[in-house]
């Protein structure tokens, strides 16, 4: 049972942006769960779940292996190739240094932006189509602060 409940945690938290244990305590139950929040603590502190900062601002939990050196990669990829990033509306362009388009959008992809619903790369440009214009402009404020 343990099992099926922590894979099932680690689904929701790849699903949602979970930012509470109260929160995941009311989709557990959604899903069928019988827990407690101190079970839920528990669980939370055994899978080792970390909070990170989404690009709303908000922090969500996330699997340790989003934090791992992979994302630390993905960040020294995305500064060093990225030049600028500007909002048009629900639209995030993109420019890096010639050729580098592909790996940071690849990037970009793996690092699961809340809002970012598709990417293209080009050979100096991206252009990200996120959910709204809000989001879109959120998305630029943390890809800069990765910069």
């Amino acid at each position: 049972m343990k099992v099926n409940r922590h894979q099932k945690i680690r689904e929701l938290i790849k699903a949602y942006p979970i930012n509470t244990q109260e929160e995941l305590l009311e989709k557990l139950s959604a899903e069928g769960y019988s827990v407690t929040q101190s079970t839920v603590s528990r669980d939370i502190k055994s899978l080792r779940l970390q909070k990170s900062l989404s690009v709303d601002g908000k922090y969500r939990y996330i699997a340790p292996e989003v934090q791992s050196d992979k994302k630390a990669g993905f960040e020294g990829i995305l500064s060093g190739s990225v030049i600028s990033a500007e909002v048009a509306l629900n639209i995030v362009v993109v420019k890096t240094y010639a050729g580098m388009a592909s790996a940071a959008c690849a990037a970009i992809d793996s690092m699961h932006f809340n809002g970012v619903v598709g990417s293209l790369a080009g050979d100096d440009t991206i252009f990200i189509a996120c959910t709204n214009n809000t989001t879109a402009e959120e998305f630029v404020e943390a890809l800069n602060k990765l910069l």
